[in-house]
């Protein structure tokens, strides 16, 4: 805004010291052409008018003064006579030729090529009685014009930047008061982010809004703290509750596969005994996880052995429905949570033998700073238009056979999300379709 109101009244003050320099310029060139029209009838006597009236002139005006006839020959100049006689109303001089033609005053202002600056030229006819006998003109130099410019417009910026500075200063001082409070929150939120649940804003003084940001973010943190802590407290409870139950069960189980006289009812005590197992290390790791979260410790996985307990867990009903399955790659550290992983590798593999029974690959390694598993499969694959659709809830494919609820890719999503990482759907390297699910890699 200063510099646009400074360069207006720059341009302005510059028309107007060229209007005051030019009105001037036409008081003094009328005043000698009438002086002259008075007493020196030209071209009569011209020698007087050289000899008596320019010299009286020259220290009154700060230019070059020229007289010509009414022919546009010189007559008479401040500057010396050698150029008497000559033809000077010419196209290069536009105001003698418009003076001379039309007997008016005229003022231009035009580069001048033997001073090599902007001049301001002004003519006026020199007229006594309605007789017309030539033209005075006066040339000046712009340039004292331009320099009386150049100090306004360094007063106009020394003015300019005080207000400036000062702005400056005051918006540098209003920005730090908005946004260290700000800063201190963001870092708050931060930690909050990154499982710090004591952390709190600052109660800082400042604008109203910024107070009643912070006591919402404190509001916010206390709920949290208490759902998260309740979510701990319920895991850890549950995890221990459980387990008093489960080894009755495992216990009863053992006893009925002793007492067991069919050799089918057998093999089903014997299977519900392994579901039980199963069921209690889940159940350990719960106790794990809730142990690690109470201590604030971070949660890793090894991705290879997870996928060697998963083939272990799904060998042998895979083998009953076709399915062939068999696991790759090294071990993996990613930072998750080993159920969410054995979840996530229950429902891939559980939608690969559903779906595409066949052979069936578990793939695990890592990548720069991601940790990935993948479960490839040689079935018909997944349309590319159906990919991103697969992955919400409730959604599935055009050519899926009737039975499924929709939610298993999606719940393997939501769960590799939870640990920022994501899921990728692409085509096998044998046809069918790769799933994998990449996280950030943790160290063990």
């Amino acid at each position: 805004m200063i510099v646009a109101l400074e360069v207006f009244l720059v341009i302005t003050l510059r028309r107007r010291a060229l209007a005051e320099l030019e009105t001037a310029a036409v008081v003094e060139a009328q005043s000698i052409a009438a002086r002259i029209g008075r007493e020196f009838m030209l071209p009569r006597r011209q020698d007087e008018l050289r000899d008596e009236l320019m010299p009286r002139f020259e220290p009154q005006v700060e230019g070059r003064i020229i007289v010509v006839d009414r022919g546009g020959t010189l007559v008479a100049d401040t500057e010396g006579n050698a150029f008497l006689g000559t033809e000077y109303a010419t196209p290069g001089r536009p105001e003698l030729v418009t003076a001379l033609a039309q007997q008016r005053p005229v003022s231009v202002v035009r580069y001048s090529d033997e001073l090599g600056t902007d001049i301001m030229a002004t003519a006026v006819p020199i007229i006594d009685e309605a007789s017309f006998s030539g033209a005075v003109r006066i040339t000046r130099s712009t340039a004292q014009v331009g320099a009386n410019v150049g100090r306004i417009v360094f007063g106009l910026v020394a003015i300019g930047l005080a207000p400036l500075i000062a702005g400056l200063v005051l918006a540098f001082g209003l920005a730090n008061t908005i946004a260290r409070p700000l800063a201190r929150l963001a870092e708050a939120a931060r930690r909050l982010g990154g499982g710090d649940l004591s952390v709190r804003a600052e109660e800082a003084q400042g604008a109203r809004e910024i107070e009643a940001l912070a006591h919402s973010f404190n509001d916010m943190a206390d709920r949290l703290e208490r759902t998260v802590r309740a979510q701990r407290e319920f895991v850890a409870n549950a995890s221990h509750q459980l387990r008093t139950p489960l080894t009755g069960m495992k216990l009863r189980l053992e006893s009925a596969v002793g007492d067991a006289n069919s050799e089918d009812l057998r093999r089903q005590l014997q299977a519900a005994d392994r579901e039980v197992d199963r069921l209690s290390e889940i159940v350990d790791r719960l106790l794990v996880i809730a142990r690690r979260l109470e201590a604030g410790e971070s949660t890793v996985v090894d991705l290879g052995e997870a996928a060697g307990t998963a083939l272990t867990r799904w060998t042998e009903r895979g083998e009953r429905l076709g399915a062939r399955l068999s696991a790759t790659g090294e071990g993996a550290a990613a930072q998750a949570d080993p159920t969410d992983v054995a979840q996530i590798l229950d429902n891939l593999i559980d939608n690969a033998i559903a779906y595409a029974p066949g052979p069936i690959l578990i793939e695990t390694g890592r990548d720069d700073s991601t940790a990935f598993l993948a479960v490839e499969d040689r079935g018909l694959g997944i349309p590319e238009e159906e990919r991103t659709a697969v992955l919400e809830r409730f959604s599935r494919g055009k050519g899926a056979p009737a039975g499924g609820s929709g939610l298993g890719l999606a719940i393997v999503r939501e769960l590799a999300e939870k640990w920022g990482g994501e899921v990728r759907l692409g085509d096998g390297n044998n046809g069918g379709t790769r799933i994998e699910v990449r996280f950030i890699a943790g160290e063990i």
